[in-house]
């Protein structure tokens, strides 16, 4: 830590101070201006400075801020109005298709009432009438009755 290793106490050691050296003030000379092509890599430029030294080094262009784009005001009144408006359609929409699903199905479901009842009655009409060996008219055949003072027995 200490460059001569001695054992000394930090606060005992010499401290140096070193002081810049001030260059004699001269009328600045300005910088060259370098062209540069667009697209293409910038040329290097070369400042001489007061003292004779020479910098050498690529122009830095400063960086320009992005133009804001400027946005139509619009008020929030506005925005909710349109944004209820297109709710309030939504909900419209969806009530009438609603409304259809339920009125096809009331329909669907009394076509198939009417099917089976139509199904149904040609199968007792074919019950009825057809002809299974009868003449015409209908034969009760009643075996071991007894009938005595409008009691049935059997």
């Amino acid at each position: 830590m200490y460059p001569d290793h001695a054992p000394q106490v930090p606060a005992q050691r010499a401290v140096e101070v070193h002081q810049p050296t001030p260059y004699p003030h001269a009328v600045p000379v300005p910088a060259p201006v370098v062209p540069v092509q667009p697209g293409a890599l910038p040329a290097v430029a070369s400042i001489v400075l007061p003292d004779g030294r020479v910098v050498t080094g690529y122009a830095i262009d400063p960086a320009r801020a992005e133009p804001v784009a400027v946005k139509p005001a619009v008020s929030r009144t506005a925005v909710n109005v349109a944004l209820g408006g297109v709710g309030f359609l939504a909900v419209c929409g969806g009530l009438i298709l609603l409304t259809s699903f339920i009125a096809a199905l009331t329909a669907f479901i009394t076509q198939l009432i009417i099917l089976a009842a139509v199904i149904f009655g040609g199968w007792i009409a074919v019950q009825i009438f057809s002809t299974s060996g009868h003449q015409g008219g209908t034969t009760v055949t009643i075996r071991k009755a007894v009938i005595k003072r409008n009691h049935f027995n059997g």
